[in-house]
C-alpha cells in the first residue's frame, strides 16, 4: 500500500531524519493567508461576541441556547475556530498566531463555508468572507464548512513528512469547529456521502483557471453545523448542490503563495492514494458506532474552576517550554483523559469508534508514580494491545478515587494501566527527537494508531482519518491544559521506531503518529503580544 510505504519513508531515525531541503528557504517561505483576487470581500460584525458568558464545561455537555444563523453568529464562529489569537512580534519580525494549532506555525488548512446559496472563503487575517461563488438561494437552517489544505506550506520547511503534518492540522480544526459550534449551541458532523472530488467541485479547488499561477488545495473534508439534529444531512445526496454550484456564478482568482516551490513527488503519490471515494465505495467496510514525584511543586491550584468558554478557546497557545518543576493533580490529569472518549464533544463529529489510543509518560502528577502508562480508548482493545506490547510490563489498573460508584468501580471508563514505574523524562525526552518539552512537563505522550488493519479493512483513504483523530485529541489536551492554567504543545518530530521498540511494538499492526505534551509555560517575555484583530483592543 502506498499510504504505508509513504509512512515508513517519512520516519525519523535516531541517524537520520525524513527527507526535506535541509535549510529553511526564507526568500520563499509561503504566504501563511489566501486570497481570492476578484472575489467580494463581506466584513463580519466585529463587535459584541455572542458566547462571552457560555461556561467551559458547556464545550462538552451541550448546554448552550443554540443561536439563529445569522453574519454575526457564523462570524463567532468562524472567529472562534479559524481566526486569529494574537500577534507576536521580536524585533522587526511580527507573525499571527491562530486559535486553531497549527504545525511551525505555518497553517496548511484553508476553511469555506457554503450557505444561502453561496460559497464562501474564510480570509482569517481580515477576519471577512470571500464570496466565491452564487448559486442560488439556499437553506439558511445550517451550514456545511469544509476543510482544505495547501500541502507546500509545511513542505517548505518539513519536506516529506509533512502530509503527516497536514493531516494533524486538519484533525486540529475539526476540533476547533466542533467546539466553537457547542459554544454556540450547535452541533457538526462531518458528511460521509462526500468524496473528496465532490467536495473540490463544491468550493471550487477543481477550478484549474482559478489557480493558474497559485499553489494547489487538496480537499480534506466537509461538515454540516446545525442548531438540531445532524442525521438529516449525513444523509443526504452530495449531488444536487453539486449541480447548483457547477451552474453558478464564481469569481476569484487565488493569490501565490510563495515565488518558487520546491517538489515533493512523495506528498503527491500519497495525497492521490488517500483521497476518500465518498460513502458508495466504502460497502462495508466502515462503522460509525462508538463504544461509548521529582522536584513536584504543585501551583495553586490547577483543578478547574468555572471558565468562560471563549476565553479559554482564545486564550489557547502551545508551549516553547516549560517549568521542569510544576505539577498536576491526579483528579485534574483523570478527567483530562476521561475528555478523550467518545460519545461527548468533540467526538460526536466523526463516524467511526478509537483507533488511537495512548502511552503515556507521567513525570509530575500527585499520587501517581512516575513512569509509561497506556490509556485505552477503548476497552474492547486491551488483550490486542496487551498481548502486543512487552510481556514484561505490569497493565496495574489505575482507578479514579473520583468515581461515583466508588474507586474500585469496575465499570470506571478510565482505563488506565501502569505499565512500567520509571523515572521516564529522559526516555521522552530521547524518543521525542530530544526535545526538553517532552520531559520538563507534568506528563508527555505517544498517540498509537491501529494502522495497517485499519487500512486494509477500510482503504487507503482511512489513513488521512488517524491523524485527524489524533488531531481531535490533541485539541481536547490544549483547552483542558487552559482550563487548569497550564498549557501544552503538539510534538510532530519523533523518533518512530524507537518509540516502537521501548513498547515492544513490531511491523505496521501499531504506529505512532503523534506526541504530545502538558506542563507549566515558560514565558518567553522577549515577544510582544498584540491582540488578534485591532478593534479588540478597545
Amino acid at each position: 500500500m502506498i499510504a504505508l510505504q509513504y509512512h515508513e519513508q517519512t520516519k525519523h531515525h535516531f541517524n537520520r531524519f525524513a527527507r526535506s531541503l535541509g535549510h529553511l528557504d526564507w526568500a520563499n517561505q509561503p504566504d501563511p493567508f489566501r486570497r481570492y483576487d476578484g472575489a467580494p470581500l463581506i466584513e463580519l460584525p466585529r463587535r459584541d461576541p455572542l458566547a462571552s458568558a457560555v461556561p467551559y464545561e458547556a464545550l462538552f455537555d451541550g448546554s448552550a441556547t443554540p443561536a439563529p444563523f445569522t453574519n454575526h453568529s457564523i462570524g463567532e464562529f468562524l472567529r472562534c475556530s479559524m481566526g486569529l489569537s494574537a500577534w507576536k512580534q521580536f524585533g522587526r519580525s511580527r507573525w499571527a498566531l491562530r486559535v486553531n494549532p497549527s504545525s511551525g506555525n505555518l497553517h496548511p488548512t484553508e476553511t469555506y463555508v457554503v450557505h444561502g446559496g453561496r460559497v464562501w472563503h474564510y480570509a482569517a487575517r481580515e477576519h471577512a468572507l470571500e464570496e466565491r461563488c452564487v448559486f442560488r438561494p439556499g437553506s439558511e437552517a445550517a451550514l456545511l464548512v469544509a476543510l482544505s489544505s495547501i500541502y507546500w506550506r509545511e513542505a517548505w520547511k518539513y519536506g516529506e513528512r509533512a502530509f503527516r503534518y497536514c493531516q494533524h492540522d486538519a484533525g486540529h480544526a475539526i476540533g476547533a469547529l466542533r467546539f466553537a459550534a457547542a459554544l454556540l449551541g450547535w452541533r457538526l458532523r462531518l458528511l460521509p456521502r462526500w468524496s473528496d472530488a465532490q467536495i473540490a467541485a463544491l468550493i471550487g479547488l477543481d477550478r484549474e483557471a482559478d489557480y493558474l499561477d497559485a499553489e494547489r488545495e487538496e480537499p480534506e473534508c466537509i461538515a454540516a453545523v446545525t442548531a438540531g439534529d445532524t442525521e438529516a444531512w449525513t444523509g443526504q445526496d452530495p449531488s444536487a448542490m453539486m449541480a447548483a454550484a457547477a451552474g453558478g456564478a464564481w469569481r476569484g482568482r487565488a493569490n501565490r503563495l510563495s515565488s518558487m516551490t520546491h517538489p515533493w513527488p512523495i506528498i503527491d503519490e500519497v495525497s492521490g492514494a488517500t483521497r476518500y471515494p465518498g460513502i458508495g465505495d466504502r460497502g462495508s467496510k466502515t462503522s460509525n458506532s462508538q463504544r461509548p514525584t521529582p522536584n513536584l511543586q504543585l501551583p495553586t491550584p490547577n483543578d478547574r474552576v468555572a471558565q468562560n468558554a471563549r476565553s479559554v478557546i482564545l486564550t489557547r497557545r502551545s508551549a516553547l517550554a516549560f517549568d521542569a518543576r510544576s505539577g498536576l493533580r491526579r483528579a485534574a490529569f483523570l478527567a483530562m483523559l476521561r475528555r478523550l472518549r467518545p460519545p461527548s464533544p468533540p467526538w460526536d463529529a466523526i463516524d467511526w469508534p478509537p483507533h488511537v489510543h495512548l502511552a503515556l509518560f507521567v513525570h509530575r502528577v500527585e499520587g501517581m508514580v512516575p513512569g509509561i502508562y497506556a490509556y485505552l480508548r477503548d476497552d474492547a482493545v486491551q488483550a490486542e494491545w496487551k498481548a502486543a506490547m512487552r510481556s514484561e510490563f505490569l497493565w496495574e489498573r489505575m482507578n479514579d478515587p473520583n468515581d461515583p460508584n466508588g474507586p474500585n468501580d469496575p465499570n470506571d471508563p478510565n482505563d488506565l494501566y501502569l505499565l512500567v514505574p520509571i523515572d521516564c523524562r529522559r526516555m521522552a525526552n530521547r524518543v521525542s527527537c530530544d526535545q526538553e518539552i517532552a520531559e520538563d512537563g507534568f506528563f508527555s505522550l505517544a498517540m498509537i494508531a491501529r494502522l495497517e488493519a485499519s487500512l486494509r479493512q477500510r482503504g487507503e483513504w482511512f489513513y488521512r482519518r488517524l491523524f485527524w483523530e489524533c488531531g481531535l485529541i490533541g485539541q481536547v489536551l490544549y483547552l483542558e491544559a487552559e482550563a487548569v492554567g497550564a498549557r501544552a504543545t503538539g510534538i510532530g518530530c519523533f523518533y518512530d521506531d524507537p518509540v516502537h521498540d521501548m513498547l515492544g511494538l513490531t511491523g505496521n499492526a501499531w504506529q505512532s503518529l503523534y506526541h504530545f505534551s502538558m506542563g507549566m509555560p515558560v514565558e518567553d517575555t522577549r515577544l510582544t503580544t498584540d491582540p488578534g484583530y485591532e478593534w479588540e483592543r478597545l
